[in-house]
Protein backbone atom coordinates (compact mmCIF):
# COMPACT_ATOMS: atom_id res chain seq x y z
CA UNK A 1 0.00 0.00 0.00
CA UNK A 2 1.10 2.99 -0.92
CA UNK A 3 1.40 6.69 1.33
CA UNK A 4 0.29 9.18 0.32
CA UNK A 5 0.96 11.70 2.78
CA UNK A 6 -0.78 15.11 3.09
CA UNK A 7 -0.22 15.88 6.65
CA UNK A 8 2.81 18.24 5.63
CA UNK A 9 1.50 21.14 8.46
CA UNK A 10 2.41 18.56 11.40
CA UNK A 11 5.71 17.62 9.90
CA UNK A 12 7.08 17.17 6.91
CA UNK A 13 9.81 14.29 5.76
CA UNK A 14 13.95 15.55 6.03
CA UNK A 15 14.81 16.30 2.73
CA UNK A 16 17.91 14.19 1.41
CA UNK A 17 19.93 16.79 0.62
CA UNK A 18 19.37 18.24 4.33
CA UNK A 19 20.13 14.97 5.79
CA UNK A 20 23.19 15.03 4.31
CA UNK A 21 24.22 18.38 5.13
CA UNK A 22 24.15 17.54 8.41
CA UNK A 23 25.53 14.01 8.83
CA UNK A 24 28.80 15.06 8.89
CA UNK A 25 27.95 16.96 12.24
CA UNK A 26 26.82 13.61 13.55
CA UNK A 27 29.58 11.82 13.17
CA UNK A 28 33.23 13.24 12.22
CA UNK A 29 32.80 17.24 13.14
CA UNK A 30 31.19 16.36 16.70
CA UNK A 31 32.72 18.61 18.46
CA UNK A 32 31.11 21.35 20.59
CA UNK A 33 31.34 25.01 18.32
CA UNK A 34 32.47 27.05 21.40
CA UNK A 35 35.55 24.74 21.98
CA UNK A 36 38.73 26.47 21.44
CA UNK A 37 40.87 23.93 19.50
CA UNK A 38 39.94 22.83 15.74
CA UNK A 39 37.35 20.03 16.60
CA UNK A 40 35.47 23.09 17.41
CA UNK A 41 36.12 24.80 14.31
CA UNK A 42 33.99 23.23 11.50
CA UNK A 43 30.95 23.20 13.76
CA UNK A 44 31.06 27.08 14.42
CA UNK A 45 31.71 27.98 10.77
CA UNK A 46 28.59 25.60 9.69
CA UNK A 47 26.31 27.57 12.11
CA UNK A 48 27.50 31.03 11.11
CA UNK A 49 27.19 29.43 7.69
CA UNK A 50 23.33 28.16 8.40
CA UNK A 51 22.40 31.54 10.11
CA UNK A 52 23.12 33.27 6.78
CA UNK A 53 20.85 31.35 5.09
CA UNK A 54 18.14 31.49 7.61
CA UNK A 55 18.65 35.09 7.45
CA UNK A 56 18.42 35.21 3.65
CA UNK A 57 15.06 33.14 3.79
CA UNK A 58 13.77 36.16 6.24
CA UNK A 59 14.91 38.97 4.58
CA UNK A 60 17.13 39.93 7.69
CA UNK A 61 20.43 40.28 8.67
CA UNK A 62 22.04 37.41 10.30
CA UNK A 63 22.71 38.85 14.18
CA UNK A 64 19.28 39.08 14.00
CA UNK A 65 18.87 35.32 13.69
CA UNK A 66 18.66 33.15 17.56
CA UNK A 67 18.56 29.33 17.12
CA UNK A 68 15.81 27.50 19.08
CA UNK A 69 15.33 23.66 19.84
CA UNK A 70 11.87 24.33 17.67
CA UNK A 71 8.93 27.13 17.22
CA UNK A 72 6.96 26.66 20.31
CA UNK A 73 10.28 27.80 22.25
CA UNK A 74 11.08 30.42 20.12
CA UNK A 75 7.21 31.86 21.06
CA UNK A 76 7.86 31.05 24.28
CA UNK A 77 11.06 33.31 24.30
CA UNK A 78 9.37 36.36 21.90
CA UNK A 79 6.35 36.37 24.83
CA UNK A 80 7.92 35.71 27.74
CA UNK A 81 11.17 37.74 26.97
CA UNK A 82 8.84 40.77 26.21
CA UNK A 83 7.01 40.75 28.92
CA UNK A 84 9.70 40.46 31.42
CA UNK A 85 11.46 43.68 30.10
CA UNK A 86 8.56 45.29 30.15
CA UNK A 87 7.30 44.61 33.51
CA UNK A 88 5.29 48.03 33.97
CA UNK A 89 3.19 46.99 31.09
CA UNK A 90 0.50 43.74 31.74
CA UNK A 91 -1.73 44.05 28.92
CA UNK A 92 -0.87 41.31 25.96
CA UNK A 93 -3.06 41.19 22.81
CA UNK A 94 -3.59 37.88 20.74
CA UNK A 95 -6.14 36.30 18.47
CA UNK A 96 -8.63 32.91 19.11
CA UNK A 97 -6.90 31.16 16.51
CA UNK A 98 -3.49 30.93 17.87
CA UNK A 99 -1.69 28.09 17.96
CA UNK A 100 -1.22 26.28 21.72
CA UNK A 101 2.36 27.39 21.60
CA UNK A 102 0.97 31.23 21.78
CA UNK A 103 -2.27 30.26 23.76
CA UNK A 104 -0.74 28.39 26.77
CA UNK A 105 2.02 31.22 27.26
CA UNK A 106 -0.29 33.67 26.93
CA UNK A 107 -2.71 31.85 29.33
CA UNK A 108 0.11 31.55 31.91
CA UNK A 109 0.68 35.41 32.09
CA UNK A 110 -2.88 35.72 32.25
CA UNK A 111 -2.96 33.78 35.72
CA UNK A 112 0.06 35.82 36.75
CA UNK A 113 -2.14 38.89 36.88
CA UNK A 114 -1.39 40.65 33.28
CA UNK A 115 -4.70 41.45 30.88
CA UNK A 116 -5.21 39.84 28.09
CA UNK A 117 -7.49 40.66 24.65
CA UNK A 118 -8.04 37.95 22.23
CA UNK A 119 -9.04 39.17 18.97
CA UNK A 120 -12.13 37.07 17.34
CA UNK A 121 -12.49 36.16 13.35
CA UNK A 122 -14.95 36.09 11.39
CA UNK A 123 -16.47 32.92 9.59
CA UNK A 124 -13.66 33.43 7.26
CA UNK A 125 -11.09 33.60 9.99
CA UNK A 126 -10.36 37.41 9.35
CA UNK A 127 -9.18 39.59 11.74
CA UNK A 128 -11.01 42.91 12.34
CA UNK A 129 -8.12 45.56 12.53
CA UNK A 130 -10.44 48.22 14.09
CA UNK A 131 -11.03 45.87 16.95
CA UNK A 132 -6.85 45.29 16.77
CA UNK A 133 -6.79 49.51 17.18
CA UNK A 134 -9.15 49.77 19.68
CA UNK A 135 -7.63 46.71 21.73
CA UNK A 136 -4.37 48.44 22.10
CA UNK A 137 -3.76 50.61 24.95
CA UNK A 138 -1.07 52.50 26.91
CA UNK A 139 0.03 49.21 29.01
CA UNK A 140 0.00 46.83 25.95
CA UNK A 141 3.27 45.03 26.52
CA UNK A 142 2.65 42.74 23.02
CA UNK A 143 0.66 41.90 20.21
CA UNK A 144 1.28 38.48 19.00
CA UNK A 145 -0.63 36.90 15.86
CA UNK A 146 0.29 34.18 13.83
CA UNK A 147 1.41 34.67 9.97
CA UNK A 148 -1.32 32.19 8.77
CA UNK A 149 -3.20 29.80 10.73
CA UNK A 150 -2.19 26.32 10.69
CA UNK A 151 -5.60 24.75 10.56
CA UNK A 152 -7.33 26.70 7.51
CA UNK A 153 -4.30 28.44 6.58
CA UNK A 154 -5.85 31.92 6.34
CA UNK A 155 -2.87 34.84 6.14
CA UNK A 156 -3.05 37.49 8.83
CA UNK A 157 -2.29 40.96 6.94
CA UNK A 158 1.21 41.12 9.32
CA UNK A 159 1.88 44.68 7.49
CA UNK A 160 -0.99 46.48 8.86
CA UNK A 161 -0.96 44.73 12.04
CA UNK A 162 2.44 46.25 13.00
CA UNK A 163 1.68 49.49 11.51
CA UNK A 164 -0.92 50.16 13.91
CA UNK A 165 0.94 48.44 16.86
CA UNK A 166 3.71 50.41 15.79
CA UNK A 167 1.93 53.22 15.78
CA UNK A 168 1.17 52.71 19.61
CA UNK A 169 4.71 51.68 20.49
CA UNK A 170 3.97 47.97 20.98
CA UNK A 171 6.16 45.09 19.39
CA UNK A 172 4.75 42.24 17.26
CA UNK A 173 5.42 39.15 17.70
CA UNK A 174 4.76 36.60 14.80
CA UNK A 175 4.26 32.97 14.66
CA UNK A 176 5.47 32.02 11.19
CA UNK A 177 5.94 28.18 11.78
CA UNK A 178 3.45 27.04 9.01
CA UNK A 179 4.39 30.31 6.36
CA UNK A 180 8.08 29.98 6.22
CA UNK A 181 9.41 28.50 3.29
CA UNK A 182 5.95 28.42 1.72
CA UNK A 183 5.35 31.73 0.55
CA UNK A 184 7.80 35.05 0.13
CA UNK A 185 8.54 36.59 4.35
CA UNK A 186 10.64 39.65 4.27
CA UNK A 187 10.58 40.95 7.97
CA UNK A 188 11.17 44.35 6.80
CA UNK A 189 7.92 44.30 4.72
CA UNK A 190 6.46 42.57 7.56
CA UNK A 191 7.51 44.81 9.70
CA UNK A 192 7.14 42.39 13.02
CA UNK A 193 9.35 42.67 15.48
CA UNK A 194 9.38 38.65 16.56
CA UNK A 195 8.97 36.12 13.87
CA UNK A 196 9.02 32.56 14.81
CA UNK A 197 9.95 29.22 12.73
CA UNK A 198 10.30 25.47 12.68
CA UNK A 199 12.27 23.50 10.77
CA UNK A 200 9.92 20.50 10.65
CA UNK A 201 7.58 22.53 9.36
CA UNK A 202 10.02 23.10 5.90
CA UNK A 203 11.88 19.73 5.32
CA UNK A 204 14.11 19.86 8.09
CA UNK A 205 14.28 17.86 11.26
CA UNK A 206 12.67 17.71 14.43
CA UNK A 207 14.19 19.72 17.38
CA UNK A 208 15.26 22.67 15.28
CA UNK A 209 13.91 26.41 14.98
CA UNK A 210 14.84 29.71 15.16
CA UNK A 211 13.77 33.27 16.21
CA UNK A 212 14.37 36.52 13.69
CA UNK A 213 14.42 39.55 16.75
CA UNK A 214 14.75 42.82 15.03
CA UNK A 215 18.08 44.58 16.12
CA UNK A 216 16.71 47.26 18.44
CA UNK A 217 14.00 45.64 20.24
CA UNK A 218 13.88 45.27 23.70
CA UNK A 219 13.60 42.10 25.05
CA UNK A 220 14.96 39.61 28.17
CA UNK A 221 16.52 36.48 27.84
CA UNK A 222 14.37 33.63 29.06
CA UNK A 223 17.16 30.99 30.00
CA UNK A 224 20.32 31.86 31.83
CA UNK A 225 24.19 29.92 31.08
CA UNK A 226 26.68 30.28 28.80
CA UNK A 227 27.32 33.13 26.22
CA UNK A 228 25.46 30.80 23.54
CA UNK A 229 23.94 32.97 20.79
CA UNK A 230 25.54 36.25 22.24
CA UNK A 231 23.96 35.32 25.69
CA UNK A 232 20.31 35.24 24.01
CA UNK A 233 19.80 31.67 23.96
CA UNK A 234 22.22 30.29 26.42
CA UNK A 235 23.05 26.30 26.09
CA UNK A 236 25.43 24.01 23.65
CA UNK A 237 24.52 24.84 20.11
CA UNK A 238 23.03 21.80 17.84
CA UNK A 239 25.04 22.24 15.18
CA UNK A 240 23.83 19.51 12.80
CA UNK A 241 20.25 20.49 13.59
CA UNK A 242 21.34 24.17 12.83
CA UNK A 243 23.11 23.08 9.71
CA UNK A 244 19.86 21.41 8.31
CA UNK A 245 17.74 24.33 9.42
CA UNK A 246 20.22 26.56 7.16
CA UNK A 247 20.07 23.91 3.99
CA UNK A 248 16.18 23.34 4.33
CA UNK A 249 15.78 27.40 4.50
CA UNK A 250 17.84 27.39 1.47
CA UNK A 251 15.81 24.88 -0.37
CA UNK A 252 12.62 26.79 0.88
CA UNK A 253 13.83 30.14 -1.01
CA UNK A 254 14.27 27.83 -3.96
CA UNK A 255 10.61 26.09 -3.92
CA UNK A 256 8.47 29.17 -3.35
CA UNK A 257 7.64 29.56 -7.04
CA UNK A 258 6.35 25.81 -6.95
CA UNK A 259 4.41 26.60 -4.10
CA UNK A 260 2.74 29.43 -5.94
CA UNK A 261 2.48 27.99 -8.83
CA UNK A 262 2.57 23.76 -8.87
CA UNK A 263 1.03 23.04 -5.18
CA UNK A 264 -1.75 25.45 -5.16
CA UNK A 265 -2.83 24.09 -8.25
CA UNK A 266 -2.75 20.56 -6.78
CA UNK A 267 -4.54 22.05 -3.84
CA UNK A 268 -7.16 23.90 -5.53
CA UNK A 269 -7.96 21.13 -7.97
CA UNK A 270 -8.78 18.60 -4.81
CA UNK A 271 -11.02 21.64 -3.20
CA UNK A 272 -12.63 21.94 -6.71
CA UNK A 273 -13.16 18.23 -7.01
CA UNK A 274 -14.10 17.08 -3.58
CA UNK A 275 -16.73 19.39 -3.58
CA UNK A 276 -18.23 18.24 -7.01
CA UNK A 277 -17.80 14.88 -5.44
CA UNK A 278 -19.41 15.40 -2.06
CA UNK A 279 -22.42 16.41 -1.25
CA UNK A 280 -22.67 18.87 1.43
CA UNK A 281 -19.36 19.38 1.76
CA UNK A 282 -17.64 23.23 2.16
CA UNK A 283 -14.11 24.80 2.25
CA UNK A 284 -12.75 26.67 5.63
CA UNK A 285 -11.26 30.11 4.79
CA UNK A 286 -12.07 30.02 1.30
CA UNK A 287 -12.89 33.20 1.17
CA UNK A 288 -9.62 34.58 2.66
CA UNK A 289 -6.10 34.64 1.47
CA UNK A 290 -4.43 31.59 2.25
CA UNK A 291 -1.49 29.77 2.15
CA UNK A 292 -1.19 28.04 -1.25
CA UNK A 293 -0.46 24.14 0.16
CA UNK A 294 -3.12 24.06 3.12
CA UNK A 295 -7.04 23.38 2.75
CA UNK A 296 -9.49 22.46 5.18
CA UNK A 297 -12.72 20.83 3.95
CA UNK A 298 -15.81 19.89 5.92
CA UNK A 299 -18.09 16.81 4.98
CA UNK A 300 -21.58 17.33 6.64
CA UNK A 301 -23.05 14.24 8.90
CA UNK A 302 -19.20 12.41 9.29
CA UNK A 303 -16.99 12.31 12.61
CA UNK A 304 -13.50 13.50 11.19
CA UNK A 305 -11.53 11.61 13.24
CA UNK A 306 -13.48 8.13 12.50
CA UNK A 307 -12.72 8.78 8.54
CA UNK A 308 -9.17 9.57 9.33
CA UNK A 309 -8.59 5.84 10.52
CA UNK A 310 -10.74 4.62 7.41
CA UNK A 311 -8.64 6.87 5.24
CA UNK A 312 -5.28 5.36 6.95
CA UNK A 313 -6.46 2.21 6.07
CA UNK A 314 -5.90 3.17 2.23
CA UNK A 315 -2.96 5.06 3.07
CA UNK A 316 -3.70 8.08 2.76
CA UNK A 317 -2.43 10.07 6.02
CA UNK A 318 -4.60 13.52 6.78
CA UNK A 319 -5.25 15.54 10.14
CA UNK A 320 -8.48 16.38 11.94
CA UNK A 321 -6.49 19.72 12.95
CA UNK A 322 -3.19 20.54 15.19
CA UNK A 323 -0.81 17.84 15.83
CA UNK A 324 -0.22 18.85 19.19
CA UNK A 325 -4.24 18.16 20.07
CA UNK A 326 -4.72 14.84 18.28
CA UNK A 327 -5.98 12.83 20.67
CA UNK A 328 -7.29 15.45 23.09
CA UNK A 329 -11.21 14.79 21.57
CA UNK A 330 -12.18 18.22 22.02
CA UNK A 331 -13.33 20.10 19.06
CA UNK A 332 -11.16 22.59 17.29
CA UNK A 333 -10.59 26.10 19.05
CA UNK A 334 -10.17 27.48 15.41
CA UNK A 335 -13.32 26.17 13.95
CA UNK A 336 -14.96 26.95 16.59
CA UNK A 337 -13.46 30.61 17.09
CA UNK A 338 -15.16 30.22 12.91
CA UNK A 339 -18.24 30.39 14.09
CA UNK A 340 -18.43 26.79 13.05
CA UNK A 341 -21.09 24.75 15.36
CA UNK A 342 -19.42 21.57 17.13
CA UNK A 343 -20.61 19.35 14.81
CA UNK A 344 -19.61 21.23 11.49
CA UNK A 345 -16.24 21.34 13.13
CA UNK A 346 -16.12 17.78 13.99
CA UNK A 347 -16.99 17.50 10.22
CA UNK A 348 -13.48 18.60 9.20
CA UNK A 349 -10.25 17.90 7.99
CA UNK A 350 -6.69 19.07 7.35
CA UNK A 351 -5.49 18.40 3.84
CA UNK A 352 -1.53 19.95 3.83
CA UNK A 353 0.30 19.37 0.92
CA UNK A 354 4.32 20.26 -0.24
CA UNK A 355 6.64 20.77 -2.90
CA UNK A 356 7.09 16.71 -2.99
CA UNK A 357 3.08 16.36 -3.49
CA UNK A 358 2.16 14.87 -6.91
CA UNK A 359 -1.04 14.58 -9.19
CA UNK A 360 -1.06 11.06 -8.29
CA UNK A 361 -1.86 11.93 -4.56
CA UNK A 362 -4.17 14.28 -5.51
CA UNK A 363 -5.56 11.59 -7.49
CA UNK A 364 -5.80 8.71 -5.02
CA UNK A 365 -7.59 11.15 -2.37
CA UNK A 366 -10.52 11.97 -4.91
CA UNK A 367 -10.84 8.36 -5.42
CA UNK A 368 -10.81 7.09 -1.56
CA UNK A 369 -12.44 10.50 0.27
CA UNK A 370 -15.73 10.65 -1.51
CA UNK A 371 -16.30 6.68 -1.28
CA UNK A 372 -15.47 6.46 2.24
CA UNK A 373 -17.75 9.98 2.93
CA UNK A 374 -20.57 8.06 0.93
CA UNK A 375 -20.14 4.61 3.00
CA UNK A 376 -19.67 6.61 6.33
CA UNK A 377 -23.48 8.73 5.79
CA UNK A 378 -24.92 5.33 4.57
CA UNK A 379 -23.64 3.22 7.35
CA UNK A 380 -25.26 6.62 9.67
CA UNK A 381 -28.58 6.44 8.09
CA UNK A 382 -28.74 2.54 8.74
CA UNK A 383 -27.64 2.65 12.00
Amino acid sequence: MRTIYLDNNATTPVLPAVFEAMRPFLTEHFGNPSSPHHMGDKPASAIRDARVKVASLLGCADTEIVFTSCGTESNNIAIRGTLEMNRERRHIITTAVEHSAVLNPVKRYASLGCDVTVLAVDRAGRLSLDALRDALRDDTALVSVMFANNETGVIFPIDRIAEIAHARGVPVHVDAVQGAGKVPMDVKTLGADFVALSGHKLHGPKGVGALYIRKGTKWAPVFLGGSQERGRRPGTENAAGIVALGAACEHGAQTLVRYHSDVRALRDRLEKELLARVTDSFVNGVASERLPHTSNIGFLGIDGNAMLVLLDEVGICVSAGSACKSGAGLPSHVLGAMGLSPEEAASCLRFSLSSLTTPADIDACLEHVPAIVERMRRNFISA
